[in-house]
């Protein structure tokens, strides 16, 4: 069995420590460790052990497993947790329990989990409505949390006694509960800091609908510092380029979008009737066949069958007996048009090409679609209607 240091002590760093037997290779056991193994949503603590660097920490059950760059010495060796990551992710994780606590608080809105990345953590939560208005104040009253610099304690009780706590526990026998004073109590086994002000900062940042849950993203300490500063810089920029200041850019980029989807519907307006008037062309040029029918075939080799190959199509078959084919190769797609007198139903005729060869798709008399599962079958189809 290993002794968890840490869950008494979230601040040792150094400890002395024997190498039980049993651990083989890069696995080394420990008969008492400050390491923490990911578990409750937060990752592993990394450092040394006898100066081998640890890679990875794992709970397993009565037994905690250090995984190392290379085989570590056995006997009584030193070890060293890396600080710089523990201290952020006992930010990270008192953070959460203080904003779990302030959304309970709030708005009785329940934690279901927690997830501490790399960049960012989050919760899901069960709020079937939360808006961005609700989320800045929120985000205020853990902040004034914070700044009272309330005492975080670790104390132990029974399971049984669930009394006062956030969420009842999941198992049985003794529990390690994490109070923050006269706000939460919650029963975890992760690592915490010692007051509300050396969480330092609260930065929500992202809301997102998962499932049946809200998932909120959040940054504290240092990472909400640097994700600060870049999200700064970032608005500077934008700013620099529209020679405003920080406040007027978002009016001015909203402004420039709007202008620039104006643009584009007017490039596609524009787009559409030059591709009609070039379906005019190509019909005007194209000879008539023995049956008195103008035929026309494009073939694109990648791409989608899109409102300028329509236009085309549509002004190809505005003249008299005219049927027009588009082939994509890439994905196999096909369009089929024909004017009201060339005697074809675009729908039907494509439909029944397309099922003989394995295509799905249809249409009405003068415009149909359709793709089918392999080029030869594409080939096929092609080749009938030219």
């Amino acid at each position: 069995m290993t002794r968890r240091l840490y869950y008494d002590d979230c601040y040792l760093t150094e400890f002395t420590a024997c190498a039980e037997a049993g651990g083989e290779g890069q696995r080394v056991y420990l008969d008492a460790t400050a390491f923490y193994p990911t578990s409750g949503g937060q990752p592993h603590d990394t450092g040394m052990i006898g100066g081998v660097a640890v890679t990875e920490v794992i709970d397993e059950g009565d037994r905690v497993a250090h995984v190392t760059a290379a085989p570590a010495p056995s006997g009584e060796i030193v070890c060293r947790v890396d600080w710089s990551r523990r201290f952020d992710h006992m930010q990270q994780h008192s953070g959460q329990h203080l904003l779990s606590a302030a959304l309970e608080e709030f708005y009785h809105i329940s934690t279901v989990s927690f997830h501490l990345g790399a960049d960012s953590a989050t919760i899901d939560v069960t709020a079937a409505g939360f808006d961005r208005s609700q989320a800045a104040d929120i985000e205020r009253r853990a902040n004034e949390l914070i700044f009272e610099n309330r005492p975080i304690t670790i104390g132990y009780r029974d399971a049984g006694d669930g009394a006062g706590l956030r969420k009842r526990p999941e198992r049985d026998g003794v529990i390690r509960v994490v109070t923050i004073a006269d706000l939460d109590n919650s029963a975890c086994g992760g690592t915490h800091v010692r007051s509300t002000g050396e969480i330092g900062l609260l930065l929500l940042r992202k809301m997102e609908r998962v499932r049946q849950t809200l998932r909120l993203e959040f940054l504290c300490g240092m990472r909400a510092v640097r994700r600060a500063r870049a999200d700064f810089e970032a608005l500077s920029q934008t700013a620099r380029m529209f020679s405003s200041s920080l406040d007027e850019a978002p009016a001015l980029v909203a402004e420039q979008l709007e202008r620039l989807q104006e643009a584009e519907k007017h490039r596609r307006r524009l787009a559409a009737a030059l591709a009609e008037a070039q379906g005019r062309e190509l019909y005007q040029s194209a000879e008539p066949d023995a049956a008195g029918l103008r035929r026309h075939v494009v073939r694109l080799r990648s791409g989608a069958l899109d409102d300028e190959v329509r236009a085309e199509a549509q002004g190809f078959t505005a003249g008299s007996r005219a049927l027009f084919l588009a082939v994509v190769e890439e994905t196999a797609a096909v369009l089929l048009a024909v004017s009201t007198d060339s005697g074809l139903h675009a729908g039907n005729t494509l439909k029944s090409l397309l099922a003989q060869h394995g295509g799905r798709g249809g249409g009405n008399a003068q415009v149909a679609q359709g793709s089918l599962p392999t080029a030869e079958a594409l080939e096929a189809v092609a080749a009938a209607l030219r």
